[in-house]
């Protein structure tokens, strides 16, 4: 999944209009909401950290009854006092807004510094939520050349066929994305670090040039920062996206295109995801200081042609990635090639390693990224990219990374 920032100001959607109401209903009560659920702000000290506000962020103990967590309200509807006082409690229907989901979409927003955010079944309904409320046929995006292969098929096969146009150019040079924007281009659609090539794209850069053109600008972040599915979750339970609005306007924008289709959370999902980011900063300390040593060990292993992690000085943006890496921490994910049959040695590797799709989860996992997560990828354009056939995509999890260690080797010297 993805957690996405949208950049720019648009022109102000009129707030009064009762469709407006209607939608932010839950955000111009969202401090009720916020007081509803907490004690009283003065018992807090000022200026929490971050892992502070991961844990407590959005989320204090029921006044009424003193509950330490949110409930969880498997509630369709919600019954109105009277016609004259319809949405005064900030809710009437939970695809526009549910209680347990605003809570989580509050504290989202809180933790990526955003005005409000959308949360989404997917990363791939926040990926198509951003493209349905900020582009239209005719327009144009420059969009990174290493995309998640989903992202690079719904562009395909789905707006291109629909009228719009998309660049797929090469991020690592704030020059190149620059150069490719056209009179119509209305949208720079980055991520970083890649998915799973791990190249990183110089953000401030490259939001410095879509101010310049008065362009939109959206950062799809799977491991730079925490994403729903990916670290948010980090327990295989859930998957879910997050689309995060920079200021009010941009987020009635988003809110309208998610309630015209209906791509919302389960309330369920939303209650999990309020607790299982409750451990991610130290989930995500485990997990980063595991990948180093897993990393450093691949590069001395004879059976290893390349390793890339942005924590190692060999990979060739390390000043950058510890520019924008929060406390130099680089996530749990990593690649390498071998020398030998990279089939063999993921169908022969043992447990703790699990072979699947997914990453940031707490369980250790080796994919195929040519044959499962990016295999909707024209594989020209994933050679050009990197991604080759015997391209090994590693997520580590929290486990002892000496036990990870041994099951690579074993399997690494089975070549």
């Amino acid at each position: 999944m993805l957690a996405q920032k949208i950049a720019r100001s648009l022109s102000a959607r009129s707030a009064s209009s009762p469709l407006m109401r209607y939608l932010n209903s839950s955000c111009s009560n969202g401090d009720k909401l916020a007081r509803s659920f907490s004690a009283k702000s003065s018992n807090w000290i000022p200026e929490c950290s971050l892992d502070t506000r991961i844990v407590h962020g959005g989320v204090c103990p029921d006044e009424k009854t003193g509950a330490i967590l949110t409930p969880v309200y498997m509630s369709t509807t919600f019954v109105q006092e009277s016609v004259d006082k319809y949405l005064e409690k900030g809710f009437s229907y939970s695809r526009t807004n549910n209680p347990t989901v605003k809570m989580l979409e509050e504290k989202v927003a809180k933790i990526e510094n955003g005005y409000d955010s959308i949360c989404v079944s997917t990363g791939m309904a926040a990926t198509a939520s951003c493209i349905n409320a900020f582009m239209k046929a005719g327009d144009h995006c420059v969009i990174t050349n290493c995309s998640y292969g989903g992202t690079n098929r719904i562009c395909r096969e789905q707006f291109v066929p629909l009228g719009m146009s998309f660049s797929f150019v090469d991020f690592t040079d704030p020059k190149t994305v620059e150069n490719s924007i056209q009179p119509n281009t209305k949208l720079i659609f980055s991520e970083s670090p890649t998915n799973p090539t791990l190249t990183l794209a110089d953000l401030d850069a490259i939001w410095e040039i879509a101010q310049r053109h008065g362009i939109y600008m959206s950062v799809t972040l799977h491991l730079q920062l925490p994403i729903l599915t990916k670290y948010y979750d980090g327990l295989n339970i859930g998957t879910g996206g997050a689309l995060i609005a920079k200021t009010p306007e941009l987020y009635e924008r988003i809110k309208l295109v998610q309630n015209m289709h209906g791509n919302i959370m389960s309330p369920m999902t939303a209650f999990l995801m309020l607790h299982t980011m409750k451990t991610m900063g130290l989930r995500i300390k485990q997990q980063s200081k595991s990948a180093m040593q897993i990393a450093t060990f691949l590069e001395s292993h004879p059976k290893v042609t390349k390793v890339v992690y942005p924590g190692l000085k060999s990979h060739p943006q390390k000043e950058l990635a510890d520019r924008q890496h929060r406390d130099g921490l680089h996530g749990g994910m990593l690649w390498f090639d071998v020398n030998g049959d990279p089939i063999k040695l993921m169908d022969n590797i043992k447990r703790p390693w699990t072979l699947c799709e997914n990453l940031g989860a707490t369980e250790s996992i080796i994919t195929a990224c040519a044959v499962m997560t990016h295999a909707n990828m024209i594989r020209e354009d994933r050679l050009k990219v990197g991604i080759t056939d015997g391209f090994i995509r590693i997520s580590v999890g929290i486990e002892d990374p000496a036990d990870l260690i041994r099951g690579l080797d074993d399997a690494l010297n089975q070549l």
